[in-house]
């Protein structure tokens, strides 16, 4: 069925007829003081008898006044939001920058395509390969993890080597937002250092940092081949929060096995 049939089709099963519509639509529009929300008798008719593509602002009323999703609509469109994350991770970006995850309403199921065996141990060690679907470089699993409402997430950029090879280029990482302030406790080792995700007046930059007075340093891994960045706090350098967790590839892409080859020439 076209787009408009099914609109007609959701109309017609609550009884609504488009004169009732245009009336609906003229209050939300006035209401709004936007006539874009507006839609007339004649308009409907239209858009439920040829291929027709309403406005945002339409599409909106019809949502509203036939009790549906605005997503839901937009699929009658062709437009599928849960399809977005698939096509961001596929279109990876080289600058490191946050992440946002939108938290799946309550009433929604979340679409699991994978069969789990019966003999399937969660205290065991096991392949999971044909218990988990990998949605492109990141588990699901870790994605029903996510702590939405008090962690941040961000995207290490695959040009971005600064913690390389602690943290890989195209990494995802958890933010602890209310831990803003820099420790000035030691550490052992290089792994008990903490890694703070910070925010730059172009861009953002995710490694070990020092303050001095009113100076941020940014210092790399020893091993990425990247040079110490300094700047002023905050006027230049915000700290957005302590990285707490990390979801990486262990084995790099193809594209990346030169990535030391790389590094060298840099430095």
């Amino acid at each position: 069925m076209r787009a408009g049939e099914q609109l007609r089709e959701l109309r017609n099963r609550l009884g609504v007829t488009t004169r009732e519509v245009e009336e609906f639509t003229r209050v939300i529009a006035e209401d709004r003081q936007n006539e874009e929300y507006y839609i007339s008798n004649a308009w409907l008719t239209q858009l439920e008898n040829r291929n027709s593509i309403p406005s945002i602002y339409k599409l909106y009323s019809l949502s509203v006044i036939y009790r549906a999703k605005f997503s839901d609509l937009l699929k009658l469109f062709g437009i599928d939001l849960n399809d977005t994350p698939r096509y961001q991770l596929g279109l990876p970006l080289e600058h490191t920058h946050l992440v946002s995850f939108e938290e799946p309403e309550p009433s929604e199921a979340v679409t699991f395509p994978v069969r789990f065996d019966k003999g399937f141990n969660l205290a065991t060690t096991t392949l999971l390969s044909r218990m988990v679907e990998m949605w492109g470089d990141v588990p699901v699993a870790l994605l029903r993890k996510l702590d939405l409402r008090h962690c941040q997430y961000g995207y290490v950029g695959t040009d971005d080597y600064t913690m390389y090879p602690l943290l890989r280029p195209g990494s995802f990482v958890q933010i602890e937002k209310y831990t803003t302030r820099l420790q000035s406790s030691q550490w052992r080792t290089e792994f008990d250092r903490p890694i703070y995700f910070i925010e730059l007046r172009d861009g953002y930059a995710c490694s070990w940092c020092e303050m001095r007075g009113a100076q941020l340093t940014i210092i790399p891994h020893p091993l990425s081949g990247c040079t110490i960045r300094q700047f002023s706090y905050p006027a230049e350098a915000e700290v957005v929060g302590q990285v707490t967790g990390v979801a990486m590839r262990l084995v790099p892409p193809e594209s990346d096995a030169d990535a030391p080859l790389r590094l060298l020439k840099r430095s």
